[in-house]
């Protein structure tokens, strides 16, 4: 049997929180890793974590204790040039693109290939409108993105961060204020995007979501926070089989089938509740 590809992200001992006067652990003794290919939804409870977790996973915050490990480099130690060819991130914070297009805000992905000069060469065009594509974003390249709807502004901003070429993509909260289709199609994009459909390039996928049905069907691994502030790590299926899903939701009206697969409204419970 083959030896698993090396992780081009991993969390050692990693606590996570906010520093200062009045330290606060939101999570603590992280361990997970996160392949090529592999699409990983991070899943919990509102103030569970997640995007504390994300963002400290990225870089855009320090870590209260423990390790990094990005494509095998200590993150503290790698420069955010080093960074930036290997990681992008996408967040909710709305961007301020004033007048910018479509094609502009892909173009700005290229800034830590494009040297001091920032001036793009034939080579990175190429790239932008490659990214684009893949996003399936091209028909959106000459338009303000101000104009745009909150489906295809997202999959400008995926656009942007494939325009890094990056092993790696962290995007939180992706099918936030869009609509079922536009869920739907987001989800389906970051799918092909982990195993390579579509562009050919396969590459590590982590999301956070509060949309637990979508990040079922689109998963490969879930890394559940849970109540008492432990991670669990497991396939959907495993997760599923053990009850880790149904006990997220134990004290709430909402319940997971395991038969179905999905989350429903317990009705029930929810009378007794009012």
């Amino acid at each position: 049997m083959s030896e698993p590809p090396a992780p081009l992200l991993e969390a050692r001992d990693l606590s996570v929180g906010y520093g200062g006067r009045r330290r606060t652990v939101v999570l603590s003794a992280v361990n997970a890793a996160l392949r090529r290919g592999e699409c990983v939804a991070l899943l919990g409870p509102n103030g569970s974590g997640k995007s504390t977790l994300l963002r400290t996973l990225a870089g855009l915050q320090r870590p209260l204790a423990g390790s990094i490990l990005l494509n095998g480099g200590d993150l503290a130690q790698l420069s955010p040039g080093e960074v930036a060819r290997t990681l992008s991130v996408v967040l909710t914070d709305p961007i301020d693109a004033a007048q910018l297009t479509a094609w502009e805000v892909v173009a700005l992905g290229r800034s830590p290939h494009a040297g001091f000069s920032g001036r793009l060469s034939e080579v990175d065009r190429e790239i932008v409108r490659g990214a684009l594509l893949a996003a399936s974003a091209a028909a959106l390249a000459a338009r303000p993105v101000q104009d745009l709807s909150d489906g295809e502004r997202q999959r400008v901003m995926i656009a942007r961060a494939l325009a890094q070429q990056p092993r790696l993509i962290l995007l939180d909260e992706p099918t936030a204020f869009l609509d079922l289709e536009a869920r739907a199609e987001i989800t389906q994009l970051l799918r092909s995007l982990a195993t390579g459909e579509a562009d050919g390039e396969p590459r590590g996928i982590l999301i956070t979501s509060h949309d637990f049905d979508l990040a079922l069907q689109l998963a490969d691994q879930l890394w559940l926070i849970q109540r008492d502030g432990g991670l669990t790590i497991g396939t959907p299926e495993q997760l599923s089989a053990s009850g880790a899903l149904a006990d997220l939701f134990s004290h709430s009206a909402v319940r997971f089938d395991a038969q179905s697969g999905r989350f429903e409204l317990d009705l029930a419970q929810e009378r007794a509740a009012r």
